[in-house]
C-alpha cells in the first residue's frame, strides 16, 4: 500500500486570506500614466510661463529704454535749438564734457545750422546708437546718430556725441 501524500486545499469562506496575496494590477498603468501626464503638464506650465515672462520683460525694457533714448536726445536738441547752450552742454556725458569746454562747445554748436525738426529710428542696444533723421532750417535733411552714454550716478542717458 502506498501512500500518497495528499496537500490539505486552503480553506474557501469568508473572512479567509490566500497563503500569498498578490498585489492588484488592474489600473496600476493608468494610474502611472496620469502621475507622467500631470507632472510633465505642469513642467510644461512653468517653463512656457517663465520663457513668456522673460520675452514680456525683455520687450518692456527694451521700449522703456528707447524712450529714456529718444528723451535724452531729444531734450539735448532742443536745448541747443533754443540756444540754452549751458542746459544742451550739461545733457553730454563726462567724456565729451571732458573733451570740449562749456565756451568750446557754445562757439561749435552756434557756428553749426540749427536741427528745426528730427524723428528717431530705433535703438542699437549693443553701441548705445540712436538713429535721428534731423532737418536744418534751411530745409536740407541728414540721417546722424547720436551715441549715448549712461549717468554712473543717476543712471540717465546722456549724449556722447552727435554725428553722420
Amino acid at each position: 500500500m502506498t501512500t500518497a501524500s495528499h496537500v490539505p486545499a486552503p480553506p474557501q469562506g469568508p473572512g479567509v486570506y490566500p497563503p500569498f496575496p498578490a498585489p492588484p494590477v488592474e489600473g496600476k498603468g493608468k494610474r502611472i500614466g496620469w502621475g507622467i501626464g500631470i507632472a510633465a503638464g505642469v513642467i510644461v506650465l512653468i517653463c512656457g510661463g517663465g520663457t513668456a515672462a522673460l520675452i514680456g520683460i525683455g520687450v518692456s525694457t527694451s521700449g522703456s529704454l528707447q524712450e529714456r533714448a529718444e528723451a535724452a536726445v531729444g531734450d539735448y536738441l532742443d536745448a541747443v535749438a533754443a540756444k540754452r547752450y549751458d542746459q544742451a552742454y550739461g545733457l553730454l556725458c563726462d567724456d565729451a564734457q571732458q573733451d570740449e569746454s562749456a565756451a568750446e562747445f557754445r562757439t561749435r554748436v552756434t557756428g553749426e545750422q540749427t536741427i528745426t525738426d528730427y524723428t528717431f529710428g530705433d535703438l542699437n542696444f549693443v553701441t548705445l546708437a540712436l538713429p535721428v533723421d534731423a532737418t536744418y532750417s534751411d530745409g536740407a535733411t541728414a540721417e546722424l546718430e547720436a551715441y549715448l552714454g549712461q549717468d554712473t550716478s543717476t543712471g540717465a542717458f546722456e549724449v556722447c556725441r552727435l554725428g553722420e
